[in-house]
């Protein structure tokens, strides 16, 4: 069976994933850091920001691939991976900054609220009430 929303995020996440490796090895580059942080804070926050990916985008992909398996993704199963992914970008984005900002927020808010809401359909699914 093909997964079109889980393979088309799956592709997205690994450029994301990329985009944030990325600019933390410009970042180290820059400031002559081969290990570790280096005590540099803007590069602890780009390695923090990479690694809160990689700690959420496998289980909101697990999700979406169970509701695509399950049949039950439809038209809105896109755009919800796209809310995730969006929100990932952000949170990256809003990493930079050492004080609280409206990006890092709506990363930060789109990981979970995404998350539950995939967990609460998959939950329905198995119920056999979605």
């Amino acid at each position: 069976m093909l997964l079109p929303t889980t393979l088309s995020m799956a592709a997205a996440a690994a450029i994301i994933n990329f985009w944030l490796a990325l600019r933390i090895g410009r970042l180290r580059h820059t400031a002559k850091i081969l290990h570790g942080d280096g005590g540099n804070d803007l590069l602890m926050r780009r390695m923090r920001a990479q690694a809160n990916f990689i700690e959420n985008t496998p289980l909101a992909l697990i999700l979406i691939a169970a509701i695509e398996l399950a049949d039950r993704g439809g038209a809105w199963l896109a755009p919800v991976a796209a809310i995730f992914l969006l929100g990932r970008v952000a949170h990256g984005i809003g990493m930079d900054r050492a004080t609280s900002n409206a990006w890092r927020g709506f990363g930060a808010a789109s990981a979970m609220l995404v998350q539950i809401g995939l967990a609460v359909v998959a939950v329905l699914i198995a119920l056999g009430r979605f």
